[in-house]
């Protein structure tokens, strides 16, 4: 039941969804149709899982749990299925036994660390945790906190390619946050906010996905209840955001993107208009134009590519 985000192993031979709404991760063998084959199914360690990555070593899964306001590391075993958890982070919340929220957990260009937005929700903080990675064991440690503008709600991170700058889209703030990174210490500092909407809109907004394209020229956002995609160019000397414009994202409820395999076009999954949409990207100045193509499907929330 709703499987709301997926990601392969490193090799691409597996599988694995997070199930939202419940506590469960699911892993199946890829054919060499393409056709799937379920292994098993482990608990996430906390309610509402909305994110999986592997590690470098192909060793665990990250996992992310909004509700359960924790990360956990499960082990991929030889044969593709997973173990159960080796290590969980707990990401406390205002009062004792409360949580944050945790909306993502993403590796950095190094791998030695994970970035973890959370949201506060009333009851937690509003932040990206960084968290140092051991990749024989799986544990997850500490090495630096940073909160945000209250009320923004952090959701998703990318990464520069060059690792030296980190951006941040904010929820409810509608905004990216800029930090340069120090892949060394693990350690961000904040350096600059960019609305994510155009300044002559006056309505709400629910800003969701944030990515770097791979030349490190230009950054998209994706804005829900605008129902739109930001483009900005990214300044070489500093990471700093400028905006190029915004495209319609020909749905409703642009809730994932991501590139297709050479980084040409921008794949949009409006979730409640049951469309996939792809956009050309143009490599002069990085605007975005509707290719013309849509898949049509029920609630996209996740796309990948073997």
């Amino acid at each position: 039941d709703n499987p709301s985000y997926l990601a392969f192993d490193r090799t691409k031979e597996y599988l694995y969804s997070v199930h939202g709404d419940f506590n469960d991760v699911s892993a199946f063998k890829v054919g060499g149709d393409g056709r799937l084959t379920f292994l098993n199914k482990v608990k996430a360690q906390g309610k509402n899982p909305v994110f999986i990555i592997p590690n470098k070593t192909n060793k665990f899964m990250f996992v992310a749990t909004l509700q359960g306001g924790a990360v956990a590391s499960l082990p991929i075993n030889s044969d593709g299925s997973l173990g159960e958890a080796v290590s969980v982070e707990h990401l406390e919340g205002l009062k004792p036994g409360g949580v944050s929220h945790a909306h993502q957990c993403q590796l950095d260009n190094t791998e030695q660390f994970l970035f973890v937005p959370t949201q506060a929700r009333k009851i937690g903080y509003e932040r990206v945790w960084v968290l140092k990675v051991d990749d024989e064991t799986g544990k997850l440690t500490r090495t630096d906190i940073v909160d945000v503008r209250k009320g923004s709600e952090p959701r998703h991170i990318a990464l520069s390619p060059d690792n030296k700058h980190a951006y941040l889209v904010t929820e409810k703030g509608n905004n990216v946050t800029m930090f340069d990174f120090d892949d060394v210490k693990g350690k961000l500092t904040p350096r600059q906010i960019t609305p994510c909407l155009p300044d002559t809109y006056t309505g709400e907004g629910q800003a969701s996905a944030s990515l770097v394209h791979p030349s490190g020229k230009y950054v998209y956002v994706s804005n829900r209840i605008h129902e739109s995609l930001a483009a900005f160019k990214v300044n070489p000397k500093n990471g700093f955001l400028s905006q190029i414009g915004f495209a319609s994202c020909e749905g409703k409820t642009p809730r994932f993107m991501c590139f297709n395999y050479n980084a040409t076009q921008l794949i949009v999954g409006n979730e409640d208009s049951d469309t996939i949409k792809f956009f050309d990207i143009n490599g002069k100045n990085g605007s975005l134009k509707f290719s013309g193509q849509t898949v049509n499907t029920g609630s996209p929330t996740c796309v990948i590519y073997k």
